[in-house]
């Protein structure tokens, strides 16, 4: 009898069921471990993906492509079942909604209450800035509450941390710090900022500049403060991979924070912000071969005519990674009103290449926002992205517009409130009117240029 080779390589037909059974599920099993960019640079397309293209208007394709190459972050933690968060090249421009207690005014509920009020406006993301209470329980509220991605500062934990066991925050290890990092990752944190590009030779170039309004970053001045203290490279510098080996374990993504950012539009676009910028475009690149989301924070206080070079330069810098602006606020004069004056930043900023706003409330640089703040930052900024979209020619923006403008000729009063950004204001102020003068608008009254143009075509 021959025996061929095939006789010990082709198992009977049960056997061969249960192998390639087996087989499926430990690819399945090694798919699911690994993290989103790894899937896409892997060739993979996931629901997650399909979902994210849907809603964008693009193909699913074009965000595996962009996932790959890293134009383009999906943000959500392995641990929370959420609708994902998607940022960069090619997809609509997102808002985030800041919210968190302080040492002046430490209520869970109002935060939980500024939430709900930013998601129902529109915001795509919350960051919990909390600097006083619980702060876990705070972040945990949040996470079971919230249906949008979450992020955090952790090096706000970290100083009260300190703060709390009677320790100056620069007397914190970096063991310490990894320690917080983690804890945040585990609880379901999303995105994390992290000022990883304050290092101790950007904090020498920062001595130089003399700078107007100095360094405006909360956690970045207690990384600047801790090298000048401790005489140390930053162990969010020095120990960068073990940041990101954290993010691979949960899938979260880094927001590379800028330490440097101008305060005022004195140091705006300066030699510190820039070299930043190049460290950052480092960390960006060691990121994406660990195959972990990372996306880059940017200014700040910027003239608008500087605003679009803003963009360029960073998109240069890191290597067309999705940026997130903080506005910018394109003048100085106008707390009380900075909501205004970041939507006009955030609309240049944004037909210019950024990706991601920061809100900015009409309490910025006064006080902490009210719900009423919250609300009307979260609306200027989407106005603001909304106008960029629709500038770039993003994929029904612009029928947004032309569907309410159809309302308008009809006289639809009530399908043009449901369009507007803000239906519950634009109702408040339609109701106002007197009851014989609702079919009309109050500006224009019997002098109606819409009926009385229908007159003429």
């Amino acid at each position: 009898m021959i025996v061929t080779l095939n006789h010990f390589l082709l198992p009977s037909l049960p056997a061969q069921i249960l192998y390639y059974g087996v087989k499926r599920h430990l690819q399945k099993k090694a798919i699911k471990n690994m993290t989103r960019v790894e899937q896409a640079k892997a060739g993979i397309i996931t629901d997650e993906m399909k979902l994210v293209a849907e809603k964008e208007k693009l193909t699913a394709e074009q965000i595996r492509q962009g996932v790959a190459d890293g134009s383009i972050v999906i943000v959500r933690n392995k641990l929370r079942n959420i609708e994902p968060l998607v940022i960069g090249r090619g997809t609509r421009i997102k808002v985030n909604a800041n919210i968190g207690t302080s040492s002046s005014k430490n209520d869970i509920n109002e935060e939980l209450t500024k939430m709900k009020v930013s998601v129902k406006h529109g915001a795509d993301a919350i960051m919990d800035l909390s600097t006083a209470g619980d702060l876990a329980g705070i972040r945990q509220a949040l996470i079971e509450e919230c249906p949008v991605a979450i992020g955090t500062v952790p090096l706000y934990e970290m100083a009260v941390m300190a703060r709390n066991n009677q320790k100056s925050v620069l007397e914190l290890t970096a063991d310490d710090m990894f320690g917080i990092i983690e804890d945040h990752c585990k609880q379901g944190v999303d995105f994390l900022t992290l000022h990883c590009g304050i290092t101790k030779q950007s904090v020498a170039r920062f001595k130089e500049v003399g700078r107007l309004a100095g360094a405006t970053s909360r956690g970045g001045t207690i990384i600047m403060e801790w090298i000048h203290y401790n005489d140390k490279e930053s162990p969010l510098y020095e120990q960068y991979d073990r940041l990101l080996d954290l993010c691979v374990e949960y899938d979260v993504a880094i927001s590379l924070g800028d330490g440097f950012r101008p305060g005022s539009l004195y140091d705006a676009t300066d030699r510190v912000q820039i070299e930043e910028l190049v460290i950052l475009g480092e960390l960006v690149k060691r990121a994406r071969a660990r195959n972990v989301g990372v996306f880059v924070e940017g200014p700040g206080h910027v003239p608008l005519n500087q605003v679009a070079m803003n963009m360029q330069i960073q998109k240069t810098l890191c290597n067309d990674a999705p940026f997130y602006v903080l506005g910018p606020l394109v003048t100085d004069i106008s707390p009380g009103y900075d909501h205004i004056t970041a939507a006009i930043g955030g609309a240049v900023a944004g037909m210019a290449g950024a990706d991601f706003l920061c809100y900015v409330t009409p309490a910025e640089h006064l006080r902490l926002p009210s719900i009423e703040d919250v609300r009307d930052g979260v609306i200027a900024s989407r106005i603001a992205g909304h106008a960029a979209d629709v500038a770039k020619g993003h994929p029904g923006a612009i029928e947004w517009d032309h569907e309410i403008t159809r309302a308008k000729i009809a006289l639809d009063w009530d399908k043009v409130i449901s369009l507007c950004v803000d239906p519950d204001k634009a109702r408040e102020y339609r109701d106002s009117m007197p009851l014989a003068d609702q079919a009309l608008c109050s500006m224009c009254g019997e002098f109606c240029a819409i009926k009385r143009s229908k007159t003429v075509v």
